[in-house]
């Protein structure tokens, strides 16, 4: 039987002018050298970096210059340096120059302070470590000098950046301020330090607040009754009243301190009947809860 033709076939292609399928091939992409730890041999490995590490030194092993005269030529251009590392150095410098050449260090001593302001706000903690260690030896140096200045505005705001420093949470700069304003305390009489440390009290920062307080009761410590009178029994028995309600435990030791060395002050030359002359004076200074929680803290005492 005769086939049939169909019409309607696919037509037949020709092999030469069929598409041809590429066969598909898994390309790995090679990676850089320097992605999988190996050195490619036309190309210079990259340099590591370096950290630069700064050495803390004490106080007691810090040596004296063998040409102070020379050495304190450079030392503003080191303090001015914008290598960080270099300015460590130069505030170890500075150091020594307080230990053993004080009098050389004397006539830039304002600048050096205001460097030593900048790199404790610097973020590097190496640095703003240096700059604290630096304070300390200012202070023991100069003492009530620093307050000497018609312009102590130096001097105020490296106070301000040491309590800053030792409020924040960097365990180790925090501990350093805090040897620091020690040292400061030690250094300044206790009357014209009470004069600037006050200020800080009403700061809103609450750390600031209790690290200003602590170091105001230490200075009231070492006073007597007669410089207490002169600084201001009221005075500080309103601070140590407000710092009672502070909300740092720190701050609230801080003020019971201060009001048992108001106490102690106010009773000294007191006849009998303390207790009342105690509860008078409060009460004419301070509201009647305020001075209640005065006379708690006394009493709770004894």
């Amino acid at each position: 039987m005769a086939l049939r033709p169909i019409d309607n076939a696919l037509p037949i292609t020709p092999d030469n002018l069929r598409p041809k399928k590429h066969a598909k091939v898994s390309i790995q992409t090679q990676k850089r050298a320097s992605e999988i730890g190996v050195n490619d041999e036309n190309k210079a490995p990259l340099p590591q970096p370096v950290d630069a590490s700064v050495d803390y030194i004490a106080s007691e092993n810090l040596k004296p210059f063998q040409d102070p005269e020379s050495s304190i030529q450079s030392l503003v251009e080191g303090l001015d340096s914008k290598d960080w590392v270099k300015v460590c150095e130069s505030l170890n410098d500075v150091r020594r120059f307080s230990l053993y050449h004080c009098g050389l260090l004397l006539p830039v001593l304002e600048k050096v302070m205001l460097v030593v302001v900048k790199a404790m706000k610097n973020p590097r903690s190496a640095l703003c470590k240096t700059s604290i260690m630096a304070a300390s030896d200012i202070f023991g140096a100069f003492g009530e000098k620093l307050l000497d200045s018609a312009d102590s505005s130096a001097f105020d705001q490296l106070l301000l950046q040491l309590l800053l420093k030792a409020s924040q949470d960097k365990k180790f700069v925090c501990e350093e301020a805090d040897k620091s304003l020690t040292a400061l305390v030690n250094s300044i009489a206790p009357l014209p330090l009470l004069q600037k440390l006050h200020r800080f009290v009403s700061h809103g920062n609450l750390r600031v607040r209790a690290k200003a307080a602590v170091s105001i009761s230490n200075s009231v410590s070492k006073m007597g009754s007669e410089e207490i009178k002169e600084f201001g029994l009221v005075l500080l028995l309103q601070t140590a009243s407000d710092l009672l309600n502070d909300r740092l435990p720190e701050a609230r030791e801080a003020a019971r301190s201060i009001v048992f060395s108001v106490y102690k002050a106010f009773t000294e030359n007191e006849k009998p009947n303390l207790e009342e002359a105690w509860q008078s004076f409060c009460e004419a200074n301070l509201s009647t809860v305020q001075a209640q929680s005065m006379i708690k803290v006394v009493s709770s005492s004894q």
